[in-house]
């Protein structure tokens, strides 16, 4: 798949690309935006554009050509609204391919049948100069990558550990209240950087000058909630409005004057790159917000009930893993069609050519195109599979996006070596057709199965239908679940998704099963334990590090939309009590050892001892090749402790088929950081809900 066609013309013209044949002219309206109360569009101007011969459904003009001075300008297109939920007139509406848009500029009130505070477009914001148009914020600044390292630099995808960080935060004062607020780029940028210090969250430990706490942490992926520019003020960001524009509200801190968006999200991947960390995108493409293809083309681009008619082609779900299908949810926002393709035959934006396919995967393979591009990024989520309903799509762009990796890879002077094993697309599928998979629809896929059995064994109870000895084994090695390889996995104990059965964030679902203090502690570093050590790549939500917990709940103390999930965010100033900075440090020590150990980036796993006798749970199991220094697992998921472990020095517990131990290396034990003498090999004592983690030093 070539490079974008329609991005190579918006360096020179100003485009309204509309599939939908004929209508009268899309009409450029733009000035510049003067600041007032309210703030307001000077020095105004329509330019009618041109429809394209060559290009059927192109509207353009020439920057040289609209006799604009050189500048930043705000615009808008005026088009007649497709909607069939408003009145068919001529509306302001937002450039759909705008690279940065600016909320602080609203179209004008619109006719009655629309909502004003919700139908309002914000104006798309563009640099002109010297006939050439370049993505700009409202400010005059723009991404770069001055020093950006060699993609060969970055970790391979066998020895990912992905932290998917929210883009709401929130802070406890000395009071006990809470701050609740958005999480920008420039925060989410101290996390990584020593010499960044935040913004909106500024003063917070984690943010101080000279600390790097992702990289104390040990994480060598960084997942943001979706950071397209999103409609609602800011919360988990799953409805898109603009998906070539970074979001406004996340370049937007507290006391600035405007948006500095683009900029501030290149500084934060940058930054990544020159500590080892890989920036994954969280693409939603199921269905969008007041996304400007709503207004402009409604019915090429989007289904409005898909329960109106079951014979649509874009009505129903992809099949589930059981072969299931339903009627597709938009979860309250509009949803894109992918499968029926247009009456008339259109430019195709990507190619440049003449096609009849659904519009929609042009536009996101648009997006896709933009921020691999302008952005850098190193790895693809895509959010739920289940409701783009259509496998050959998905194929297609995950194919897209490897062949815009490729084109980085070799642009860096670089042979194919390496390639593949740096790039990685994700799905979020969680009913696992495996399909997905074996028609190499998707590298990878959430493996929420690993949750629920973690989850239940903590808890010292077995998944639904399986033995504990399978609820075990399945978790801890991807493989029995039909994962062909680690890194078509992806594992979690916990996700941004945490409405549900035993889906809330880890220390919540423990305080609600009664435990506190340590035995609470103990369970967390359990499940750290299995995530770390597992077959798969492990991911987990920002604070779960710590054991944040949950803050808003419903009316029957559940966490819930109505509750509040999607604005109960991470709380980082909780770090510092002491039992949740000990299991921190836990999981640090685990994270260093994931990322860098040769045998958890390896498929192998072996189960060594499993004893099921006298009320035990204990499972232990190796990561590791054959003649490869081993990363072996001791596991205790039950009340049972070694009888006077503390008081006799000679209190052990014995795993037979213990890994050998190589003449003149000892082995450690890696949550404590201590050494085993020699006779105490494969016989320490055990205790309860604790596991031990070993390696060869």
């Amino acid at each position: 798949m070539l490079p974008s066609d329609l991005l190579l013309r918006r360096q020179t013209h100003f485009t309204l690309w509309r599939p939908h044949l004929g209508g009268n002219a899309a009409v450029l309206v733009i000035g510049r935006f003067v600041a007032g109360n309210p703030n307001f569009l000077a020095d105004g101007t329509e330019i009618p554009l041109l429809a394209t011969a060559d290009a059927p459904g192109l509207w353009m003009i020439a920057a040289r050509e609209t006799g604009l001075a050189d500048g930043i300008y705000h615009y808008w297109f005026r088009v007649e609204n497709t909607n069939p939920g408003r009145p068919a007139v001529s509306i302001l509406c937002t450039d759909p391919l705008a690279t940065t848009v600016d909320w602080r500029l609203l179209s004008p009130p619109l006719p009655a049948g629309f909502h004003d505070d919700t139908d309002r477009q914000p104006a798309s914001v563009i640099r002109l100069q010297n006939g050439e148009l370049s993505a700009v914020d409202p400010g005059g600044e723009s991404a770069s990558f001055p020093d950006d390292p060699g993609p060969d630099t970055l970790p391979a995808n066998h020895h990912l550990v992905i932290y998917e960080l929210p883009t709401a935060w929130t802070r406890t004062q000395g009071s006990g209240a809470s701050e609740r607020g958005v999480g920008t780029f420039q925060d989410a940028l101290a996390l990584v950087d020593e010499a960044a210090s935040g913004a909106n969250f500024e003063g917070l430990e984690v943010l101080s000058p000279g600390r790097s706490y992702l990289n104390e942490l040990g994480v060598n992926a960084l997942e943001l909630l979706p950071a397209a520019d999103s409609f609602f003020k800011r919360s988990w960001g799953y409805d898109t409005s603009h998906f070539l524009a970074p979001d406004w509200e996340l370049g937007f801190p507290d006391g600035q004057v405007a948006s500095t968006s683009n900029a501030d999200l290149a500084a934060l991947v940058q930054a990544c790159h020159r500590r080892g960390i890989r920036f994954f995108i969280d693409t939603v493409m199921a269905f969008a917000r007041n996304e400007a293809y709503q207004w402009i083309d409604f019915d090429d681009f989007c289904i409005a009930d898909p329960g109106s008619d079951p014979a649509d082609p874009d009505a129903l779900t992809s099949r589930r893993g059981d072969g299931s299908q339903t009627f597709r949810d938009g979860f309250g926002s509009t949803l894109f069609r992918y499968t029926r393709p247009t009456p008339q035959a259109f430019y195709d934006p990507t190619s440049g050519s003449a096609t009849s396919d659904p519009p929609a995967r042009a536009l996101m393979y648009t997006y896709l195109t933009r921020w691999m591009q302008d952005f850098r990024v190193d790895g693809v989520r895509m959010d739920s599979v289940e409701n783009v309903a259509n496998w050959d799509f998905v194929g297609a762009f995950k194919d897209h996006a490897r062949d815009l990796w490729k084109q980085r890879w070799r642009a860096a002077g670089l042979g194919d070596a390496g390639v593949d094993e740096r790039f990685l697309v994700v799905g979020e599928e969680l009913s696992h057709p495996p399909g997905l998979l074996t028609q190499s629809r998707l590298d990878a896929l959430w493996n929420d199965g690993f949750r629920a059995r973690v989850r239940a064994a903590i808890l010292g109870e077995s998944n639904d239908g399986e033995s504990f000895e399978s609820t075990v084994r399945n978790a801890i090695d991807c493989r029995n679940l039909g994962f062909g390889d680690l890194a078509q996995a992806v594992n979690y104990v916990t996700s941004h998704d945490v409405e549900g059965f035993r889906k809330e964030r880890l220390f919540t679902m423990l305080q609600k099963s009664g435990f506190s203090g340590l035995d609470l502690q103990k369970r967390v570093q359990l499940a750290f334990v299995c995530l770390l050590t597992a077959n798969g790549i492990p991911m987990f939500l920002a604070g779960e590090e710590f054991a944040d917990q949950n803050d808003l709940f419903d009316a029957n103390g559940n966490v819930s939309d109505p509750g509040g999930k999607e604005v109960d965010p991470v709380d980082f100033s909780r770090l510092q009590e002491p039992l949740r900075h000990g299991i921190f440090d836990y999981v640090a020590r685990l994270v260093h050892l994931r990322t860098s150990h040769p045998a958890l980036g390896v498929n192998d796993t072996d189960f060594l001892h499993v004893d099921f006798n006298d009320n035990k749970r204990v499972v232990v199991w190796s990561r590791g090749t054959a003649g490869q220094d081993p990363v072996t697992v001791v596991a205790n998921f039950s009340d049972y402790e070694t009888p006077n472990a503390l008081i006799d020095a000679n209190a052990e517990y014995v795993v037979p088929n213990w890994p050998p131990t190589p003449g003149g290396r000892h082995w450690r034990e890696v949550t404590q950081r201590r050494d085993v003498p020699a006779g105490r090999v494969g016989r320490e004592p055990i205790f309860s809900w604790e596991a031990k983690v070993y390696t060869l030093a």
